[in-house]
């Protein structure tokens, strides 16, 4: 009889060679097919994703905006050197970090674990001390939150590759201009970076590139 699995001893649910196939068979999609479009599970399935990535404290400082609507897309395109990924790709999300992280982020993340696990406030204060006596640290916070929501940016790409989607990081655009056409700025939150997100074009040339990468030896330390 087998032995059951533990709680930290979950099975595998992809091979290693699996997953190193869909990870070389990824790239950064310059061309999508307009005509293709993500199923909707399958996207609600990517939007989880992004819900379920991890950050530091687990305080979760962003926002993602996935624009479904056309006509915002052609404009944020004008925003985004024309690249046509911005309009043609199925989807588009835009990543947006938290501004000025404070008091009221803690809280909040507070009020959400009490809600979530049932546990009282009181048992919490360390944590909550630890958080808030970080936000007073006099780190660069804006720039901490962006670090945090590149992670989930990771975790995105990822999971796009396993479900045998196409995606495609984007930093070539102007954050202020999609901050204005998405009101971010009032939110509190400030664009970083975009990825899109369908099916690549056979006519993109890049897909047939071998994908270039430094020899294991060179970037992997072994202490």
């Amino acid at each position: 009889m087998p032995t059951p699995a533990t709680p930290t001893e979950v099975p595998a649910l992809v091979t290693p060679a699996a997953l190193l196939e869909r990870l070389r068979w990824r790239y950064a999609v310059k061309c999508f097919d307009p005509t293709r479009a993500i199923p909707e599970p399958t996207w609600s399935a990517l939007e989880e994703v992004l819900r379920l990535a991890p950050s530091s404290f687990g305080l979760q400082p962003w926002r993602f905006v996935v624009v479904r609507d056309q006509a915002l897309r052609e404009t944020l395109r004008a925003a985004s050197w024309n690249q046509p990924q911005i309009t043609e790709a199925s989807h588009l999300v835009v990543f947006a970090a938290r501004r000025g992280l404070g008091a009221p982020d803690v809280e909040r993340l507070i009020d959400a674990i009490v809600a979530e696990r049932g546990v009282t406030r009181e048992s919490l204060s360390g944590y909550a001390r630890s958080m808030l006596g970080f936000t007073q640290s006099g780190r660069d916070l804006d720039a901490w939150s962006a670090r945090q929501t590149y992670l989930a940016l990771g975790f995105f790409l990822e999971a796009a590759a396993l479900l045998g989607l196409d995606a495609c990081p984007m930093e070539g655009i102007e954050p202020a201009r999609y901050d204005e056409l998405l009101g971010l700025t009032a939110q509190g939150y400030g664009t970083l970076c975009v990825a899109t997100a369908g099916y690549r074009s056979l006519d993109d040339a890049y897909a047939r590139a071998k994908k270039v990468r430094y020899p294991l030896d060179e970037v992997i330390v072994r202490r």
